[in-house]
């Protein structure tokens, strides 16, 4: 019977445990793809969605370590520094001090 009762506690810690982490945030980068190959001089925009977990409030943008402060959570970047050859784009999910959570998605394209 403890060994019901023990395994029924760790299975309870558990279940709150993977709670905890369920609501951590996210990046999702719509487009461009990892990979893309963009024109240099077109209109070209980063779609995105951002849920900033507990901790963020906002995110940045860079595009080739230049910085951008970003406050809706969702909608779409034009990248006006894109340059020919490879581009790096991150979306660093902060807090209200602008600094980073630990959420954030790097993708690289190809500027043509």
């Amino acid at each position: 019977m403890k060994l019901v009762k023990t395994g029924t506690l760790l299975g309870l810690l558990l279940g709150v445990a993977s709670l905890a982490f369920a609501g951590g945030g996210s990046v999702t980068i719509k487009s461009p793809a990892d990979g893309a190959k963009l024109k240099v001089g077109a209109e070209n925009k980063v779609e995105y969605e951002i849920d900033p977990g507990p901790n963020g409030d906002h995110f940045h943008i860079y595009v080739n370590g230049k910085e951008d402060v970003v406050r809706s959570l969702k909608g779409s970047y034009t990248l006006s520094t894109l340059k020919t050859g490879e581009n790096t784009i991150t979306l660093k999910v902060v807090d209200k001090g602008h600094t980073p959570v630990g959420i954030e998605k790097t993708i690289k394209v190809t500027g043509e």
